[in-house]
């Protein structure tokens, strides 16, 4: 297989794989963005790769093409790319994109030219100050046959698992990486804001809740999702639960929200038998006083 990728659209996912590749031997042939100062920024942050502040037929020289912009891009951007290099340049091409939601659907103006279409999803978080281990990561595959053998090849080349999954799949299985990721985040930053409000530095907040968090994910990974639930809705101590919210109504709407929907969410996917469990919770949940249930 042909070891030269061109990345379109060389953000922070486009310039992690980007750099990732070469120093794993692959040589990178264009690096597109939206101008000539940030494609330079990505040429020089990958170590390889002619810079193009525009989509021309110099990036289908490579033998892999990986689209990297926006999910609300890639549309345009697949539909730009036929349009300018045409069916002659495009045939038997390999072009892949890395939207964890879309499939290769999205990439039909350039199947229909003749390209190979697919998708290569690494679940693992990008955020541009690091090139973050790509070791062990999982990158979710789907596209036709000559797409995806591309993508498996790829992922293995930079120490990743691929997994193949259906096109109809990619919204839930990208929607579970952001119930991990994404507002894993909210979480954490909601809990530092109330324990500032009762009179923690922001750092001495960080301090308190880091090491919890890490021991509920060593504890998770060691023991178990059922094992390691605790706190007053495992314990079935709806009292504590009412008073909690009793606590949160003074914060933003969404913070006593967000607890209520959690705890349902705790006993629906952690308890053994989630009925009686859901319905004393729910009465702790309207309970305003936050006394005995």
């Amino acid at each position: 297989m042909n070891r030269t990728v061109s990345i379109i659209g060389a953000g922070r996912v486009g310039r992690t794989l980007g750099k990732c590749l070469h120093d794993r031997g692959w040589r990178i042939g264009a690096v597109v963005t939206r101008s000539k100062a940030t494609s330079r920024a990505a040429a020089r942050a990958i170590g390889d790769g002619t810079p193009y502040q525009t989509i021309t037929r110099d990036a289908l020289g490579a033998g892999i093409i990986l689209l990297t912009t926006p999910d609300d891009l890639l549309a345009s951007t697949a539909a730009e790319l036929a349009r300018t290099a045409g069916r002659e340049a495009c045939r038997g091409k390999i072009i892949l994109h890395a939207s964890g939601a879309l499939d290769c659907g999205v990439l039909r103006p350039l199947a229909r030219v003749g390209a190979a279409t697919g998708s290569l999803h690494p679940m693992q978080t990008f955020s541009g100050r690091n090139v973050p281990k790509l070791q062990g990561t999982t990158f979710a595959v789907e596209g036709d046959r000559r797409a995806a053998q591309a993508a498996r090849s790829i992922a293995r080349s930079l120490g990743g698992v691929p997994v193949d999954i259906a096109g109809r799949n990619k919204p839930a299985y990208h929607a579970s990486a952001i119930l991990v990721a994404g507002h894993t985040l909210a979480l954490a930053e909601a809990a530092t804001e109330v324990l500032m409000d009762v009179g923690f530095p922001r750092r001495r907040a960080l301090e308190t809740l880091l090491p919890l968090m890490k021991q509920v994910l060593a504890n998770f990974e060691r023991l178990g999702p059922r094992a390691s639930w605790t706190g007053p809705v495992a314990r079935g101590d709806y009292a504590v639960v009412a008073r909690h919210m009793k606590a949160l109504r003074r914060y933003p709407p969404e913070f006593e929200q967000s607890y209520a929907t959690l705890a349902r969410l705790s006993v629906r996917v952690l308890s053994e038998n989630p009925g009686p469990k859901l319905r004393q919770l729910e009465r702790a949940l309207k309970n305003p006083r936050g006394g005995k249930t």
